[in-house]
């Protein structure tokens, strides 16, 4: 009898891709499922994008790369760096990955030994427990509420702080919370982590051109955190190129040597053609690019909030970035509709799912038992009936 690793058992099924699975499922039978599960936008790559890559095609760019990508698509991602977020690299600090998961769990190969504590403020992006455990590591949970606006202060990273932490892992904007830290919050995190210097940042940055408030902070800007700060970012959310699987980091020089490495016997480089599609759009004045983009997902959160704040026990608050807004719906748990009763917020995403055929995340996934994820990256008129069915269909509990 074959059996499986001990490492694949360790690991959970990703909540999201789950999800996206179970609603093609009921819409290969003929329902009419409303996604609001996957963070992907449902926009198209913008036109001169796509025009590098069929460029690219033509000029034969169908070769092997060097693993941490073409030095002119480094350099551009340096550039952009500098220019969007005051932080300076070299191109050799630069690894171009398959997507910036595929970044993410690089450094967490790279940095983390069996039982290293890496801290997780929650809600944490559905995949980053997940690396960490494939990685060998611990990840340690540190709770928020939605009346926190989902955010953790320093006192409370540090007495998660043990002499096993090596890594705090966050992203701002946040997936799933759309939570945005802001740089005196980030500063204020900064001044604690100077009294632990052996402790690293991973700095998820990759909605950073969906963010709803005046400015974007990188943490790794911050003098005290730059020798030990990975900033991950890439083109799928910011670009609408989830497609061409493109992520980066910059880091310390011997990190991005040490990803590099790992890279080298897993992957190697990622698709030539994706990095030159990728070089144009690091090229380009991101505001140009991403703000109409930008705009749409901020008239579609108020569209949701709205609606969501019109339905009974729903407690909502407003998130500042990304695509998601993370309610919380415990007021349910207990209730029944005389066939269904919902116990757990697990329970809520496939009452909504069966019933009302409607698809989000529960929040389990992401470390916040009591709410589940719903993404707007739907057209304002899904959304609306979307929440039309949600409100209907929770009426029937008791």
């Amino acid at each position: 009898m074959t059996k499986v690793s001990n490492r694949l058992n360790l690991l959970a099924e990703s909540a999201t891709l789950a999800m996206a699975r179970m609603s093609r499922e009921l819409q290969a039978k003929g329902i009419d499922v409303i996604a609001l599960s996957l963070g992907e936008p449902d926009f198209n790559t913008p036109e001169f994008i796509k025009e590098a890559g069929k460029k690219a095609i033509d000029d034969n760019f169908s070769h092997y790369t060097p693993v941490s990508g073409l030095p002119e698509l480094r350099s551009a991602i340096a550039k952009k760096f500098k220019r969007d977020n005051n932080l300076d690299f070299t191109s050799d600090q630069i690894v171009t990955s398959t997507g910036a998961k595929q970044s993410l769990a690089n450094v967490c190969l790279s940095l983390l030994n069996p039982d290293d504590e890496v801290l997780l403020p929650c809600p944490y992006w559905v995949s980053y427990a997940e690396i960490v455990k494939l990685a060998e590591g611990t990840p340690i949970e540190i709770p928020s509420t939605i009346d926190s606006d989902f955010k953790v202060t320093p006192d409370e990273l540090e007495s998660a702080i043990t002499p096993k932490t090596k890594i705090l892992m966050f992203s701002s904007p946040c997936n799933p919370s759309g939570t945005v830290y802001t740089r005196t919050e980030l500063e204020a995190i900064a001044k604690m982590l100077e009294k632990h210097p052996n402790i690293y940042i991973i700095a998820d940055e990759i909605y950073e051109h969906i963010n709803f408030t005046e400015k974007h902070f990188s943490i790794g800007t911050i003098p005290s955190l730059k020798e030990r700060t990975i900033t991950v970012n890439g083109v799928s959310k910011g670009f609408a190129m989830t497609g061409w699987r493109v992520g980066f980091i910059g880091a310390p020089l011997w990190i991005a040597k040490a990803c590099n490495k790992i890279q080298g016997q897993v992957t190697s480089a990622t698709c030539a053609i994706a990095q030159k599609a990728t070089e144009r759009a690091m090229l380009a004045e991101p505001k140009s690019t991403t703000q109409e983009m930008k705009e749409h997902f901020l008239t579609r959160r108020d569209i949701l909030v709205k609606l969501l704040k019109e339905i009974p026990g729903i407690k909502c608050n407003l998130p500042q970035g990304a695509f998601y807004v993370f309610p919380d719906i415990s007021s349910y748990f207990g209730k029944s509709d005389g066939n269904t009763t919902i116990n757990n917020a697990n329970d809520f995403c496939m009452y909504l799912l069966n019933n009302a055929h409607v698809a989000c995340v529960a929040g389990d996934a992401f470390g916040n038992k009591k709410c589940i994820r719903i993404s707007y990256a739907a057209s304002d008129e899904r959304i609306i009936e979307a929440m039309s069915r949600i409100k209907k269909q929770l009426k029937k509990l008791s």
